[in-house]
This record gives structure tokens, C-alpha cells and sequence, in this order.
């Protein structure tokens, strides 16, 4: 039987270390890399290619969220947790199970035996199942993107807009425009919607950065922003940005 490759990410190294033991007792485990933080999981993914990834979620400079949101390997996902609120979530997101600290030895065999049952099946992307565990008033406070083997943290209010591109979401911050592989609407799921606003089917702005809206064609118009870029706008996106706005554009 092949070996089913873990990856145990937390930042508490006692946590670390009874998973460690606990998994120790299975020939048919091998911990492939073992992480403190955020930043040291989104490396060792690349480098390791887990089949699973026991993933703690409240870590600190990158939470195991962020961490979903930018690897880009097809893995399997157990979540760590003290706080039960993520747990159903994560199953509505088909991630493999949660393990609810503090947990027994017995309860993470049997996630590691649903994990191997699911060995080789496809799994949601990471970053689709970051967006769907947040809580639904758990707004983003920032983006994480990860550009070869950099990691760059935009603070959300420094967004400009983001346009959909295929499998791919761009997003334009400050005159940068970095690729994401994430779907447009589940992160627009994951936005204030006080602050941002799906213009077009394929592109969401930051209100604050609209500088006015102007006619393009008979049936369409333009937002233009602060800084001249030009955005499509859809009959819908308008009459939304006309109610969230009050017209004062």
C-alpha cells in the first residue's frame, strides 16, 4: 500500500507533536514536512506535493485560509481547529473532515481513513474551499498571492478592481496587476459589500475608486476611476452601483 503523505501545519508546537505521535502508530502515514506558520506551508507544498494537509486555522502573517488561498496543488484537506464554527463549512466545501481540538488519537485515524478512502479524487481548489469556510460576515481583510515562490499580502482597501480571466482572477492594486487562481465569484462571496461591487460579470471595483460612469454605447456604459482606468459596466452592475452610491455619481 502506498504511503499517504501528510504535511501537519501549526503554529503551537505541542499540537505538532501529538499529531506526530499519534501518527506514528500507522505504517501507512509518512509526514512528509512539518510547518510553524503560513509562509512555511505555502514552500513546503510546492516542494513536497502532499496528498494531505492537516491544516491548523488560526495561525499568525498567514492563517491556514490565506494558506488554501494560494497553493495551487490538487490536495486533500483536514481541518485543525479549537473552534467548531469552520466544521460544517468545511463539509458543505467537501474538504476531507476537521479535527475539533483537543481530539483523540482514535478521532484522527478516522480522518486519516476518510482521506485515503478519497485518495485520487479531485478535489475542490484550495482557494474555493478558503472562501467557502469563512464565515458569511467574515469579511476579507486582505488578499494573498503568491508569485512564484514570493507571497504578497494586499490590504483590501489597497484594491483597485479585480477582472475574471479564465480559470483566474487579476487584481489591480496601485498601478500592480498580479494573477490569482480563484474563481471572481467566490471572491466576491468573501468581499464587504459595502466596498466592492460586481460591475460586470467579469470585474468587481472598489467603490471608492470610481470617479464617474459614463455612456459607451447605446445600451452600455464605463466607470472611469481615479486613475483612468476604463471598466465595463452592465445594465445590472449600474442599477447596483446607482443603489449602493445614491446616485452621487
Amino acid at each position: 500500500m502506498n504511503k499517504l503523505r501528510v504535511m501537519i501545519v501549526d503554529d503551537e508546537e505541542l499540537a505538532r507533536a501529538v499529531l506526530r505521535e499519534f501518527l506514528s502508530t500507522r505504517e501507512d502515514v509518512e509526514i512528509c514536512a512539518e510547518c510553524a506558520n503560513g509562509f512555511e506551508a505555502v514552500k513546503a507544498v510546492a516542494e513536497h506535493n502532499p496528498d494531505l494537509l492537516l491544516l491548523d486555522v488560526q495561525m499568525p502573517k498567514l492563517d491556514g485560509f490565506e494558506v488554501l488561498e494560494v497553493i495551487q496543488q490538487d490536495v486533500a484537506v483536514v481541518f485543525v481547529t479549537a473552534y467548531d464554527e469552520y466544521a460544517l463549512r468545511a463539509f458543505d466545501v467537501h474538504a476531507v473532515d476537521y479535527l475539533l481540538k483537543p481530539f483523540s488519537e482514535t478521532r484522527l485515524h478516522a480522518a486519516i481513513d476518510r482521506a485515503r478512502l478519497r485518495l485520487g479524487e479531485k478535489h475542490p481548489p484550495a482557494a474555493e474551499i478558503a472562501a467557502a469556510a469563512r464565515a458569511p460576515e467574515q469579511h476579507l481583510e486582505r488578499i494573498v498571492v503568491k508569485d512564484g515562490a514570493k507571497v504578497t499580502i494586499i490590504p483590501i482597501e489597497k484594491v483597485d478592481y479585480v477582472e475574471a480571466q479564465d480559470d483566474y482572477i487579476l487584481i489591480a492594486s496601485g498601478g500592480r496587476k498580479l494573477l490569482k487562481q480563484q474563481t471572481i465569484s467566490s471572491l466576491e462571496t468573501a468581499l464587504n459589500p459595502a466596498n466592492f461591487l460586481r460591475l460586470h460579470r467579469s470585474v468587481i471595483v472598489n467603490v471608492e475608486r470610481v470617479a464617474r460612469i459614463e455612456p459607451y454605447t447605446k445600451d452600455s456604459r464605463i466607470a472611469i476611476l481615479n486613475d483612468g482606468t476604463r471598466l465595463p459596466v452592465s445594465r445590472a452592475g449600474y442599477a447596483r452601483l446607482m443603489d449602493l452610491l445614491g446616485g452621487r455619481i
